[in-house]
């Protein structure tokens, strides 16, 4: 049974769909005026994993993820570099898909933009207008949030709280300092469109009322963001939807945890933004998404320099275990029947191994629990190095099961998906990058302690040893030769 934390009512219920065997899920997307930041790879990394983890569970999902490509962002950003308000949304929208295709995201079933549903917008503007919910004021059309009883039912604010969060615009024409502008006059060098109040543009609120009630239906399944846009955002959503059509909109809200820098808040005026391009100049996208993933995704998540190496370091044992199966299956020996040929410890590994996704679905049917998933995945992985480290005749059946295991939900989890053996290569030179010594210099020590190993000259091969270890590099003896990796 798939259970999931709804903002909404603030407790874990089980995930039923309105339209049995499949589930519409709308994403808030990026405002499409500068480069993705890590913030953005969570939510879009946690929702990427909600989506495949459904698939995996056999539902039919629509997935709507939206690009805002009109807002006051993107004017400022075209008006300040001499240009339009279009060349500067394809840019960032072409710059999103480079760094979340790096990151391995799944596309969405449909990525609406804002800009191709203006008429929409219009046309529920006029309907909350119709009901009462709305007024005008010249050219501007706000929201009247008394007309709305329930206004603040998601974020469990009271009005004084919310007009704090909203950090709300002084206009005295508005009858509520909460009141949100549903169409904003237009004004000299802005995009503008034609509506029954004259030329102007939507509020950042309407479109994604429009756009997800438009592709998934009056009411759908899962509505999902970051914890920032539970209050305005989504409490203003709620309004303008629920105001047209007098039903429920959305039937479980899902919102991720924030990203903090170094145990600060990530903000502009710390000036401690990390874009994910600079990110994938360091590490790896799937350390980034491993990094990710060992946070349960409701929670807050700290990016240092010390979590990042750790998820390195585990991602890379993962693929050395992944390697070393490999290895031994390419010189698969006569199986022999499990049942009697196993012995105790070879019988315990496969079992765990056989059983490891059943665990891995309770974990993730725990409300999308990684972290626990990657928990049981960690001890899998112990158990199978063990049996690499003294393979026996009926290994490989064992390590046939665990490697499927690891593939399969490598596969929910976006990770595993390289060949371990260049994987590896990769990462060693990547690390190499940041020690002294280089490639042939390495390579050069080891042929040398190899050869005082041959003259049982241990005392210079202990010191070619602890020399490669003070700088970092770890050797490791096996029956085909010396092996050597970045600790």
């Amino acid at each position: 049974m798939l259970r999931v934390y709804n903002t909404m009512t603030q407790k874990k219920e089980e995930l039923i769909p309105l339209r049995e065997g499949r589930i519409g899920m709308y994403i808030c997307g990026v405002t499409v005026y500068d480069l993705c930041h890590i913030g953005h790879a969570r939510s879009a990394v946690v929702f990427d994993i909600i989506y495949r983890y459904l698939k995996y569970k056999g539902y039919e999902v629509t997935y709507v993820r939206n690009f805002t490509d009109v807002d006051d962002k993107i004017i400022n950003r075209a008006q300040q570099e001499g240009t339009s308000t279009e060349e500067i949304a394809t840019r960032y929208i072409r710059e999103f898909y480079t760094d979340m295709g790096a990151l391995g995201l799944e596309q969405p079933t449909i990525e609406p933009k804002a800009t191709d549903h203006v008429p929409d917008m219009i046309q529920m503007v006029q309907r909350l207008l119709e009901k009462g919910h709305a007024y005008q004021v010249g050219g501007d059309i706000y929201y009247a949030v008394e007309s709305f009883p329930e206004y603040g039912k998601l974020s469990k604010r009271n009005p004084e709280e919310m007009q704090v969060g909203a950090r709300v615009e002084v206009d005295e024409r508005k009858r509520n300092p909460l009141d949100f502008a549903l169409w904003k006059a237009a004004k000299p060098n802005e995009p503008s469109w034609d509506s029954p109040w004259g030329r102007g543009r939507p509020g950042w609120h309407i479109e994604c009322s429009v756009m997800s009630q438009g592709y998934l239906g009056d009411t759908f399944d899962i509505h999902g963001g970051g914890k920032d846009l539970i209050f305005p955002h989504h409490e203003n959503e709620i309004a303008q939807a629920e105001g047209a059509t007098g039903g429920p909109f959305v039937r479980y809200w899902l919102h991720n945890g924030f990203v903090n820098i170094d145990k600060e808040k990530m903000s502009k005026s710390l000036g401690n933004i990390l874009t994910i391009k600079e990110i994938l100049k360091e590490y790896h996208p799937e350390v980034v998404r491993l990094f990710l993933l060992s946070r349960h995704y409701r929670s807050p998540i700290d990016y240092s320099p010390h979590e990042m190496d750790t998820a390195r370091r585990n991602l890379g044992r993962f693929y050395q275990t992944l390697a070393g199966i490999n290895q031994i299956l390419s010189e698969e020996t006569e199986k022999i029947d499990r049942e009697e040929g196993f012995s105790a410890e070879e019988m315990a590994v496969y079992r765990r191994a056989e059983e490891f996704p059943t665990k891995f679905e309770e974990a993730m049917d725990d409300d999308f629990n990684t972290a626990a998933a990657l928990a049981s995945l960690f001890e899998l992985g112990r158990d199978l190095n063990r049996l690499l480290q003294k393979p026996s005749p009926n290994t490989s059946e064992i390590l046939r099961r665990g490697r499927d295991a690891f593939l399969a939900v490598g596969k929910v989890l976006g990770i595993f998906q390289e060949d371990p053996d260049p994987f590896l290569e990769d990462e060693k030179k990547r690390k190499l990058k940041a020690l002294p010594l280089t490639q042939e210099e390495i390579e050069v020590l080891i042929k040398e302690r190899d050869e005082a190993r041959r003259q049982k000259n241990w005392a210079h091969a202990d010191h070619i040893r602890e020399r490669l270890a003070s700088q970092g590099i770890v050797l490791e003896d096996t029956p085909k030769g010396t092996i050597w990796r970045v600790r």
